[in-house]
């Protein structure tokens, strides 16, 4: 699949906002803890892919019912749903230079309404093309999303077969039918009514 840019200046994907708060002081903090151990930009890319995937539980598998949004919150509480982790590691990328895009799958659970599910794309320095990243988190068994700038390996591939979708645009933001709900929700289970579903 051919991702494709949102917005063709590359300097959108590298700029902080509300949802994406990379110069908030924990989210600089995390940042430069984590590029201490790291040496250059792809060692850095993968270590903060890590930890909001490992450090960061998704909040359906640990039970957590508080719903985050934006960045240094997903990091002060180390609770989010896929797309408030997307958040977190878009900022810890974008802190350190590293251009990160918003992207989105619409996928379907057994018995449930299809919803989005949100994970980013990364362009490492001297990168031609963008790379998908999903630090959804590796539970339920059987899910094993790992970095790679290669072959993607994501947490889930689509199935066509039960109308799931791989949309190709990249965002310099977080959707907002996105962040709306989630800043709407004060706990997870009355997020999933107001969930969008599509682009």
């Amino acid at each position: 699949m051919e991702l494709l840019q949102h917005n063709p200046q590359l300097s959108a994907y590298l700029a902080a906002d509300e949802v994406v708060d990379h110069e908030h002081p924990l989210v600089r903090a995390t940042a430069t803890r984590l590029a201490s151990r790291t040496h250059d930009a792809y060692s850095y890319a993968k270590a903060a892919f890590e930890y909001v995937r490992d450090e960061i539980p998704h909040s359906s598998d640990s039970g957590e019912p508080r719903v985050t949004w934006r960045a240094s919150e997903v990091l002060a509480l180390r609770t989010g749903i896929c797309c408030a982790k997307a958040h977190a590691l878009a900022a810890l990328l974008r802190a350190e230079g590293i251009p990160a895009a918003f992207c989105y799958q619409r996928l379907t659970e057994e018995g449930a309404d299809p919803a989005l599910h949100g994970l980013i794309a990364l362009k490492l320095p001297g990168a031609h093309a963008w790379a998908r990243q999903d630090p959804r988190g590796n539970v339920p068994p059987g899910v094993d999303a790992q970095f790679s700038l290669g072959a993607e390996r994501l947490a889930w591939p689509v199935r066509t077969e039960f109308d799931e979708v791989d949309y190709p645009v990249l965002f310099d933001k977080p959707h907002p039918g996105v962040v709306a709900a989630l800043r709407a929700a004060p706990d997870r289970p009355s997020l999933w009514p107001i969930y969008p579903t599509e682009l």
